[in-house]
């Protein structure tokens, strides 16, 4: 098919006028339309460049190379020459490019050099469907530009499957266009019963799959969709053990692939081919001659890893609308077929899109670019969908203790402009510019790469294996990681060889996936001037080096016959008991792990840890250490003591007694102990409980003799004045509580107390009965029948404004009724009663 027969150009005209009106467009067209390699070439040819460029974002690596190459070839052109592409760590440009293919965090970062990006005509964001993050942002600071300074600046959305609603408002007035495109009807099919990837690995299943689609006679190339370059070499092995791929092109494809390996993928091939690939082969890259797709339903998706303080990718299942994108690949040029590993019921259970990746990633990246150029209130910035506060407070939080931004102003700091500069995770650009500090840029690569894989280390080998790792590597350092180096470089010099690596518990993939992560830090600390040492460092100085990056996980061991720690920011958890500095006093965790039991407890795990000397601290971090005197209450010795402690942030480094507390501390931590039931008073009696009763019910029943009721903050008031003078429990157990509680009132308020609501009530056989009184119910008189004779109406207390209830008791002082109505009782209740009473009791008066 011929350029100008793509259904991209049926809305050529359209675009150049949309984008020549408003300098917006959203254009929604499906994969294969033409729109990633001749939009651009459209605004070139059609003269809305002037003498620009047109820089088009792509979510991947390899898109934004493949299309550049595609688009060069298409003009004739050499690459790097009048299209070039530009991704972290590689490119070809030069002065003459005029479309230049991205990776979206480019040209974020060109905003730090060039904040009116100039000489850049037009944005062309592709697949924006799949909302990563940098996209999000750089289209909200291309749009900030395009409303003050560059009006003249062209952004144009584009996407196969765009929920065009909120992307269509954030950029209103904008024109909507949308292709059809031309698509071959694709017949989608499920297995019949879920798998269970325990039993059957996804690339086991796809190799099945894929001989029953040979033997049913299936034709064209095939398309096998896999998360990630290890499954995508173990399908590779499986279907290589496939009488029926005899012939076949067995074919990866993946982002770290070398370049000519990537492009032997999308070549024509002589005979058929099956290209076995990551989610890079979803959108974008067109691969002609596939009629099959096989389907894992798994990617990689970037999340942020609590356990590491980064963003990891997990595999984990892809979305419905992801699904539907890899389907499609199967109907480039004539009708084709979609395998899905997995079952129709189990599709509708999947998400209908993919989440956003600004919900479900570490911003602290994006917040440091973002402070890097100005804008120091993220919170105010015009987010296309706005971060969880959460997220935004543990970016800020981490960049404060990194040293990136200042934690009282908020303001990038000097060494937060430094780190800026690298295209990674601050955590890890301050510990390459820690390892420059220190003389350990190789080792501080080597660690970075050793924290992005899986374990290196096999967790509890078999005993045989372990006892070989001890003997080979040791068992005691002053860091776990420099187990894990040793480790690597004993998989490296064995050639990450399976057996070779058993024999100590490596685990071998993972050690070989450290090594291109090792060599793309070690460029990234090149690009930015950084020396590479060429002598081993000495470990303090890597030490060193992990504090820095990891400060933010500062612990210290509460004893020395436990592994629990106490960590900065009021955290607790426990050091690894497989961990080589198990019995260092202060380390830095580089992973924290949270266990959940089934009992819902957690438990906090802190791993890959380094020992680190308190020295380092004073030495680093002058300024987060600080001295406090704290006056604290001692359970054990029922006392209140005075100790000096030395902190590091809110961290506990050391206590110190210091002699007598100030008298008014101690009598308040006293006073809480007593409220909280720690301590007792002896002379605090139920009388005393009676006496704030009676107190409390008058002040509510007779407000106008303004009396002050007695509450809990009072009860502290009371207990405070009570324990002045006194430092432990002995010494007030038997203070005299009475002359403190009376002062409470004024002279002429006592009277009125015993006045108004006295303890005993009189009767009229001359006995004076008790009575109750509590917080939330009345009053309660108790007396027996005899004692009640004479007594014809319920009595009442408080100027007659409360009437008793009276607790009537049998001869055995028993209660037989209860009632707040006197003379219904004798008239209604009490003959029968007496009946009854009279023939157990007949030796007492009966009226």
């Amino acid at each position: 098919m011929t350029q100008s027969l793509l259904p991209i150009y049926e809305l050529a005209d359209a675009i150049v006028a949309a984008c020549t009106s408003q300098a917006r467009l959203l254009l929604s067209a499906p994969t294969g339309s033409g729109k990633s390699t001749q939009v651009p070439q459209i605004l070139l040819d059609r003269g809305l460049l002037g003498d620009g460029e047109v820089v088009v974002l792509q979510p991947r690596r390899l898109a934004a190379r493949l299309l550049a190459t595609r688009v060069a070839a298409e003009r004739g052109g050499a690459l790097g020459a009048e299209v070039g592409y530009q991704v972290r760590l590689e490119g070809q440009t030069s002065a003459a490019t005029r479309i230049r293919y991205v990776t979206e965090g480019i040209l974020l970062r060109r905003f730090l050099t060039s904040p009116d990006l100039a000489g850049v005509s037009a944005i062309l964001f592709d697949e924006f469907h799949e909302r990563h993050v940098y996209g999000d942002i750089t289209l909200a600071r291309a749009r900030m530009l395009q409303q003050t300074t560059r009006p003249d600046l062209i952004l144009v959305v584009m996407s196969a499957t765009l929920n065009t609603g909120a992307v269509r408002s954030y950029l209103e007035p904008c024109p909507v266009l949308s292709s059809a495109g031309r698509q071959y009807p694709v017949a989608v099919t499920y297995l019949p019963r879920p798998v269970d990837a325990r039993r059957q690995p996804i690339w086991d299943t796809a190799a099945t799959a894929f001989d029953q689609l040979v033997r049913d006679g299936v034709e064209g190339d095939v398309l096998i969709f896999m998360p990630g370059a290890y499954e995508i070499m173990r399908t590779i092995e499986a279907l290589g053990e496939l009488t029926c791929t005899r012939g076949w092109s067995l074919l990866p494809l993946y982002s770290e692939l070398p370049p000519a390996e990537q492009d032997r993928a999308l070549r024509p091939a002589a005979g058929r081919k099956v290209i076995v690939a990551t989610n890079v082969a979803e959108t974008s890259i067109t691969i002609d001659g596939v009629r099959v797709v096989i389907d894992s339903g798994l990617a990689r998706m970037a999340r942020f890893d609590p356990h590491r303080g980064i963003n990891t990718l997990y595999i984990e299942p892809i979305s419905q609308a992801a699904a539907d994108q890899r389907a499609g690949r199967a109907g480039r040029t004539a009708p084709g077929q979609c395998l899905r590993l997995w079952t129709a019921a189990e599709h509708q259970g999947r998400a209908a899109y993919e989440v956003s990746e600004i919900r479900r990633i570490d911003l602290a990246e994006i917040v440091l670019v973002l402070h890097a150029q100005g804008i120091d209130d993220v919170r105010a910035f015009p987010w296309l969908e706005a971060p969880t506060e959460v997220a935004l407070a543990r970016a800020e939080h981490l960049l404060g203790d990194l040293g990136a931004i200042d934690s009282t102003s908020g303001q990038l700091t000097a060494l937060g402009q430094q780190m800026v500069a690298f295209p990674m995770h601050p955590r890890y650009a301050r510990m390459l510019l820690a390892g420059q500090t220190y003389g350990c840029t190789r080792e501080a690569a080597l660690i970075a790469a050793l924290t992005q894989t899986q374990d290196v280390l096999i967790r509890r080998p078999p005993r045989h294996v372990q006892a070989a790792r001890d003997h080979l590597l040791g068992d005691r350092a002053d860091s776990d990681f420099f187990l894990l180096m040793l480790a690597w470089r004993y998989a490296q010099q064995h050639g990450f060889q399976l057996d070779a690596c058993q024999r100590l518990g490596i685990h071998a993939g993972a050690s070989r996936q450290v090594t291109p992560l090792y060599q793309q830090f070690l460029h990234m600390a090149q690009q930015q001037g950084l020396t590479l040492n060429e002598r081993s460092a000495s470990q303090e100085a890597i030490r060193k080096c992990l504090l820095t990056a990891f400060i933010d996980q500062l612990a210290l061991r509460c004893d020395e016959g436990t592994l629990r720690c106490d960590l900065v920011h009021g955290r607790r958890g426990e050091l690894a008991r497989d961990s080589v500095v198990r019995q260092s006093r202060l380390v830095v965790a580089s992973e924290i792990d949270e266990i959940e039991h089934g009992s819902g407890e957690i438990n906090v795990i802190l791993r890959l840890a380094t020992a680190i000397d308190a020295a380092w601290l004073a030495e680093l971090y002058p300024e987060a250490l600080s001295e406090r005197t704290d006056v604290a209450f001692d359970s054990s010795g029922k006392r209140v003591i005075s100790t000096r402690l030395t902190l590091f942030r809110d961290l506990v480094l050391s206590t110190k007694f210091t002699g007598t507390p100030p008298e008014d501390a101690a009598a308040a931590l006293l006073a809480t102990a007593v409220l909280a039931g720690r301590m007792t008073l002896k002379q605090w009696t139920p009388a005393i409980e009676q006496w704030i009763a009676r107190l409390n019910s008058l002040a509510r029943w007779c407000p106008e003799l303004g009396l002050a009721p007695i509450g809990l903050e009072e009860r502290r008031a009371l207990l405070h004045q009570l324990c002045l003078g006194s430092m432990s429990a002995k010494e007030i157990a038997d203070k005299p509580i009475w002359p403190v509680l009376k002062a409470w009132l004024a002279p002429g308020q006592a009277a009125c107390l015993d006045a108004y609501v006295p303890e005993r009530f009189p009767l009229p056989g001359g006995r004076n009965a008790p009575i109750r009184y509590a917080e939330d119910t009345p009053p309660v008189l108790s007396a027996r029948i005899q004692d009640l004779y004479g007594l014809t109406h319920t009595p009442r207390i408080a100027r007659d404004r409360q009437p008793l209830t009276v607790e009537i008791l049998a001869p055995n002082q028993r209660p037989v009724q209860v009632t707040q109505d006197l003379a219904s009782f004798w008239q209604h209740t009490y003959p029968a009663l007496k009946k009854a009473l009279q023939k157990r009791y007949p030796k007492h008066e009966w009226r």
